[in-house]
């Protein structure tokens, strides 16, 4: 994370919230959208996942129906059997983790079952589709844990 603006993320980005969601509320849609794959690029030329893995250490990623079908097949479990041992029902009724970090996650930051990774996972952080518009208030937190999202941010926040 070579970057300047990566330098003290957290912090900045910590400040920084009150800034993101007016920016948010008043943004220009299309102009926004128009700009998220290449920021979407520059933040992933900055920033390595695999130095940080603060997705997977501290949040757990929605399991849907098919994630659950294609993770339990990959395991040689049984769907309910996958369930049991690795997810619960959280207060908006998601299938989620039982615990953090992630049970798939391993020391090096490597997920043991990427292929078949949930789609939340493979779609982290947003920063390529209008998510980062439509759920702010997911936009907010994950620009709190996530160099990415602070990044495409920061960058859209500085466009003219």
């Amino acid at each position: 994370m070579a970057n300047e603006l990566l330098h003290n993320w957290e912090k900045k980005s910590a400040d920084h919230q009150k800034q993101y969601k007016q920016f948010l509320d008043r943004a220009d849609k299309n102009k926004v959208l128009k700009a998220l794959p290449t920021l979407h690029e520059e933040a992933f030329e900055q920033v390595d996942c695999l130095q940080c893995g603060n997705c997977c250490k501290g949040y757990s990623p929605r399991f849907k129906t098919p994630d659950i079908k294609r993770i339990s097949k990959f395991l040689k479990m049984k769907e309910g059997d996958f369930i049991n041992a690795y997810l619960t029902i959280d207060n908006e009724g998601d299938y989620v983790l039982q615990k953090t970090p992630c049970t798939f996650l391993g020391a090096d930051n490597y997920c043991s079952i990427y292929e078949v990774r949930p789609s939340d996972c493979a779609r982290f952080p947003y920063t390529d589709e209008d998510v980062l518009l439509k759920r702010q208030k997911l936009t907010l937190k994950n620009a709190s844990f996530c160099p990415a999202v602070y990044f495409v941010l920061e960058k859209l926040m500085a466009l003219k």
